[in-house]
């Protein structure tokens, strides 16, 4: 049940398609690493009538760019995902309180911003647990969800971790383009009744984006839920 349960998360994958498909860990942010794959993990969409999306942010906290984007939600009414490193909550804990107390889910993203398959296990691991007790020390929940910096991910983390790994379907790309304007269009293209949306809270760009992002998929008839609503058990 740990490895059905572990390797999941949406996949851009059509109705149509049974059983599981497992997507290739290719997406990132930093060091060159423009990875444009969608990734997951076990889930598949089934049909549904309500169109659903699940808007995802890595990095933060930013003292400036997350305050306005959950002013944003706040006054939209929706909830997302946050993977947060633990050195930048550290700095910011009365905004991680705030995404608790406004609903979103919170989960983990290593202390710092570091492949996690590159480095020594024990190292990553004291990196994972460090954060969870940070997030809980705030909030009073411990974190269930991981997403690992770049996707990186192999069976050793999957056996020494006990944390869901969460992966994404759309890679906005913000990181790399910084430009409100494409990040947005790309998204727009992309997206389908779902997925699960890469972005990131540590850019003004990213967060412009992102508010008109959900004012138009809003106006589409789409559903904003946090990423777990969206894993297959």
């Amino acid at each position: 049940m740990k490895m059905a349960k572990k390797l999941l998360a949406a996949c851009g994958v059509d109705a149509v398609l049974l059983g599981i498909l497992i997507c290739t860990a290719l997406g990132g942010r930093e060091s060159g690493k423009d990875r444009e794959a969608d990734i997951g993990g076990d889930a598949v969409r089934g049909e549904s009538e309500e169109k659903t999306v699940a808007l995802t942010f890595d990095d933060g906290p930013h003292p400036v760019y997350t305050k306005e984007l959950l002013e944003g939600l706040r006054k939209r009414g929706v909830k997302v995902t946050f993977f947060l490193m633990g050195a930048n909550a550290q700095e910011n804990q009365e905004l991680v309180q705030e995404m608790a107390d406004d609903g979103h889910l919170i989960g983990n993203h290593g202390y710092r911003h570091e492949d996690m398959t590159k480095n020594q296990l024990e190292s990553m691991c004291e990196s994972i647990e460090k954060t969870s007790r940070l997030i809980q020390e705030i909030t009073g929940n411990e974190p269930e969800y991981v997403r690992p910096p770049y996707g990186s991910w192999n069976e050793d983390l999957e056996e020494a971790i006990d944390l869901t790994p969460v992966f994404w379907s759309v890679d906005s790309l913000d990181w790399k383009y910084e430009d409100t304007d494409q990040i947005k269009r790309r998204v727009l293209e992309k997206v389908k009744n779902g997925d699960i949306i890469l972005m990131h809270d540590i850019f003004s760009t990213s967060v412009d984006a992102a508010l008109e992002i959900v004012d138009t998929l809003l106006d589409r008839g789409y559903t904003f839920v946090t990423a777990d609503e969206l894993i297959v058990d």
